[in-house]
């Protein structure tokens, strides 16, 4: 096992220069009991990467390890007050938009969007099936509208940007990622940042694709083996590190590469806080090396989770 090191990028830039400020990121996200998600996920993931989170509450989400059970959405003028106010006072360098709740919610952030064309966005689209049928379906067409026109980039894991982006695909296999980002780009989105593709080859059987892609065509990708472990929190881990890569001023394909490094060994070293799934330890890197071997529960690797594929440490990389 390697020794593990805090992430690179904004962190190597603090070092350097230590009287700089941290890269501000301002989430928009639900709010979660489970601290895997939502906007304790976030951050976590951007102290993490060494840049300093404003968490915007969109709703509250009433869920445990295992299953979402309810929530409770927060009126719109209040989630646009939050960001308002914060922003009349912090310049950002990045913002991330995760489960907003509502169209209605949705609306209030794309408005707020607008008005700062030139700060990068991530946009996650986790998997929302479990909301009212009529307010799933209002709840994606006002994302898909509003939301994308101002992405960077769009994460998410192959199904779900699937049944997101691409709802009438009845093709004998999966689309493309350029598929999915030709779609993405259809609304605005610049990017997509696409998970868990299931590689069919039998010399890659066990493996997952993560690949960065544009309208154009696939840019970049990282392949890594799969294991049997279910995840909680890891398309928010990687779309959180993202942005805070983003905000730190490095370039995307650059930025991709190390989020997902970054994932890698955050699911890798997770944890089981209750029954149910897995969860990131974004922190893997301060934990001193005698440590790690101590007594406790063993950590998990590789791929899997409600919304993404985890992955092992290593990393362990096909290209």
């Amino acid at each position: 096992m390697s020794d593990q090191l805090p992430p690179t990028g904004a962190g190597d830039a603090a070092a350097q220069e230590p009287e700089a400020a941290p890269a501000n990121v301002l989430s928009f996200n639900a709010s979660e009991a489970t601290g895997a998600g939502g906007v304790g996920g976030d951050i976590a993931t951007f102290a993490a990467m060494g840049a300093h989170g404003l968490p915007v509450v969109a709703t509250l989400v009433m869920r445990d390890t295992a299953e979402i059970f309810d929530q409770h959405v927060i009126e719109a003028d209040a989630v646009a007050e939050q960001a308002r106010t914060v922003l009349e006072d912090i310049s950002i360098s990045a913002w991330k938009v995760g489960f907003l709740g509502s169209a209605e919610n949705v609306s209030a952030v794309a408005e707020i969007l607008s008005d700062y064309p030139d700060v990068p966005l991530v946009a996650y689209m986790p998997a929302v099936g479990w909301m009212d049928e009529d307010e799933h379906a209002a709840y994606l067409d006002a994302y898909r509208e509003l939301i994308l026109p101002s992405a960077e980039v769009l994460v998410g894991n192959q199904k779900t940007l699937t049944d997101f982006l691409l709802p009438e695909w009845d093709g004998e296999r999966p689309p493309s990622t350029r598929e999915l980002a030709v779609a993405a780009a259809e609304h605005g989105a610049r990017h997509v940042l696409v998970t868990g593709i299931v590689l069919p080859a039998r010399a890659q059987e066990g493996f997952v694709d993560n690949v960065l892609a544009s309208a154009s065509g696939a840019i970049c990708g990282e392949k890594f083996e799969r294991f049997e472990a279910s995840f909680l929190g890891a398309g928010e881990t990687l779309s959180a590190a993202l942005a805070a890569l983003l905000a730190s001023g490095a370039d995307l394909p650059s930025a991709v590469s190390e989020a997902l490094s970054f994932l890698d060994q955050s699911l890798d070293a997770g944890f089981r806080p209750g029954m149910g799934h897995v969860v990131p330890d974004r922190f893997f890197w301060a934990v001193p090396p005698e440590d790690e071997d101590g007594d406790g529960e063993e950590p998990f690797g590789g791929p899997g989770g409600l919304e993404d594929p985890g992955q092992a440490r290593g990393p362990k990389r096909m290209h």
